[in-house]
């Protein structure tokens, strides 16, 4: 599938999980960092700098990332340098299953990205509450 020049390919949630597992045992807690870096890099390119309203630009994000299946994202809190978001059937979540930590690397480097457009600058963001720890959701903040 094609949207103007950038090319989207359809990949279960299962297969990306499952590829987060394969990496797990070999890389450790690395895994975890080669996952945001790779969908803050990807994502990147997609998520600008707001043209206008900054709290509305990070609302149409976050919609377009529901409207993409990456989850029921919500904005809590919105700040000069503050960005938490949740994220509600967060399908890297649901696939993952139970877990000891937070598992949703791919949504928290998609924030990292919307973050750093948005505030300017490099802000890294963390996952405070994950449905696969057994939270009623994830829970994403950012401080830039």
């Amino acid at each position: 599938m094609t949207d103007r020049e950038t090319r989207y390919v359809r990949v279960k949630a299962d297969t990306l999980v499952a590829i987060q597992k394969a990496m797990e045992p070999a890389l450790g807690m690395r895994a975890a960092e080669c996952l945001v870096a790779g969908a803050r890099v990807g994502e990147a390119k997609h998520v600008t700098a707001p043209a206008g309203d900054a709290r509305q630009h990070v609302e149409t994000v976050l919609a377009a990332a529901t409207g993409q299946g990456w989850g029921e994202f919500a904005l809590e809190r919105f700040g000069a340098n503050e960005l938490v978001v949740t994220v509600r059937r967060s399908p890297f979540a649901e696939a993952y299953g139970r877990a000891a930590g937070p598992v949703c690397h791919l949504t928290r480097g998609l924030l990292e990205a919307l973050a750093a457009a948005v505030f300017q600058r490099t802000a890294r963001v963390r996952e405070t509450a994950c449905a696969a720890v057994g939270a009623d959701g994830c829970r994403f903040e950012t401080l830039a």
